[in-house]
């Protein structure tokens, strides 16, 4: 097991983006219109490309405040607005399938939010229905919904089986009820324990539990408790984040008390003790914040050589087209990405006048594309070789990234990365650290020093 001091860990440490695109969705520009988006649809549909589509589909609303939370959301209890919303969602598909065709194939389906489970079990029956209705959701696809433990039983899981679900993402944050608090997110660990256990009688194929380290109230010592809870849960999967206070843009950040916030070195030995009691308990790092069992999928996809990343981070489906539906949601269709307008407001004025609700987004020069292909190659499987990008693209890599070639050698010299006449391995080590090696070639990224709004490396 490669283990990694405090010592790197401070030292590489600094703000970077999180790659789940490339450029990064801070460079989306308005210019790009529905229209440019709508022509993006056609020429897929016109390409009669093979490959199967992902389908993202954010659910807004919530019932409370987590004051952490940077999402997009909508805190209310009126639950009637999600009947409203659905029907907006159908008519965003109507949009999409008049220029993309109907019944296209999807293998990968995302429920996020907000709390898709905000949702009823028959509303959630709808969108299903309305998915199947207008894509084609392929067998054996990988099929996720993000819930919000304090909104589901026993029964709503087995309602979630029914509908096709076979992968949850359960919000777990800390288990530590004093930090549950500071966070206004209360929810007993029992009560997570019994659902994990309930969804795994149920044959759920894959169980994911996000935790966030550096809230408020939190310590190392709390945070191990909390690390000993979830190593005994055991879900398939860990998504293991650093909370970044951005009060100045996050509005709900603004309840948490500055002086409850643990310091940058409590934040740094709370990484440190998360990743040796992870894998020290049997779970791969498979990179980023994500961690894995040995037989999970993602791990499985890391040893192979067949990783990829999408908006929601690792994936094991093949580099396909993805489709944003509802608010912000952010697709990304060839050369092209788009996000939705950001408001319920601005979203249903654009549906209600029969346009695809695309408010920014960006068309990709050939320059991006190849660092695009770069940047994911690092990212993805650790390393670069050079003849794929060159045959690829038809440039000639070690001239076109001479400079990036020389910024990697700090780096190199670090042991994060290796560089010889014909590729670039990211090392054992370097693995925890990707995104340094990976914004080397980040060309909007070099020309700009303001990296406050990403969040660390680790």
């Amino acid at each position: 097991m490669t283990r990694v001091s405090t010592e790197l860990l401070q030292r590489f440490d600094v703000p970077g983006p999180r790659y789940t695109s490339y450029p990064t969705a801070d460079r989306f520009v308005e210019a790009f219109s529905g229209e440019d988006y709508a022509r993006a649809l056609r020429l897929r549909r016109d390409t009669a490309t093979a490959l199967p589509l992902s389908l993202y589909v954010h659910i807004p609303f919530c019932e409370s405040l987590c004051y952490y939370c940077a999402c997009n959301k909508i805190i209310t209890k009126r639950h009637e607005r999600g009947t409203a919303y659905l029907q907006y969602l159908e008519r965003e598909m109507l949009l999409h399938t008049a220029q993309l065709g109907p019944g296209r194939v999807v293998s990968q389906l995302h429920l996020g939010g907000g709390s898709p489970t905000f949702l009823s079990d028959a509303e959630l029956a709808q969108l299903m229905a309305l998915l199947r209705r207008h894509f084609s959701l392929a067998p054996g696809g990988e099929y996720a919904i993000e819930v919000d433990p304090r909104t589901v039983d026993a029964r709503r899981l087995a309602a979630l089986a029914a509908l096709g679900f076979n992968r949850l993402s359960f919000g777990v944050q800390d288990f530590d009820a004093d930090v549950q608090k500071a966070v206004h997110r209360v929810q007993p660990a029992q009560q997570v324990f019994d659902l994990v256990a309930e969804a795994r009688r149920l044959g759920f194929e894959s169980i994911n539990t996000d935790l966030i380290y550096g809230l408020p109230r939190q310590t190392p010592t709390s945070f191990a408790r909390t690390l000993e809870q979830v190593v005994q849960l055991r879900p398939d999967r860990i998504a293991l984040y650093a909370y970044a206070h951005l009060p100045e843009r996050f509005k709900p950040q603004r309840r948490i008390l500055n002086a409850e916030l643990p310091t940058g070195a409590a934040k740094l030995a709370m990484l440190s003790q998360a990743l040796d009691a992870l894998m020290g308990a049997g779970y791969v790092y498979v990179g980023m914040d994500h961690f894995a069992l040995p037989n999970d999928a993602l791990a499985v996809a890391k040893r192979q050589g067949r990783l990829h990343r999408n908006f929601q981070g690792y994936s094991t489906q093949p580099d396909c087209d993805l489709i944003g539906l509802g608010v912000s949601a952010i697709g990304r269709i060839g050369p092209t990405y788009s996000q939705n307008a950001k408001t319920l407001e601005a979203y249903c004025d654009m549906i209600d006048q029969g346009q695809l609700p695309v408010v920014r987004g960006l068309a990709l020069g050939r320059d991006d594309l190849v660092r695009r292909a770069t940047i994911m190659a690092i990212m993805c499987q650790g390393m670069v070789q050079f003849e794929s990008i060159e045959l690829a693209y038809l440039v000639d890599f070690k001239t076109m990234f001479a400079a990036e070639l020389q910024a990697l050698q700090p780096l190199v010299q670090a042991g994060m990365a290796t560089v010889d006449a014909t590729s670039i391995q990211v090392t054992a080590t370097g693995w925890f650290f990707v995104r340094a090696v990976a914004m080397v070639f980040d060309r909007y990224l070099q020309a700009d020093q303001n990296r406050a709004r990403f969040s660390r490396i680790i």
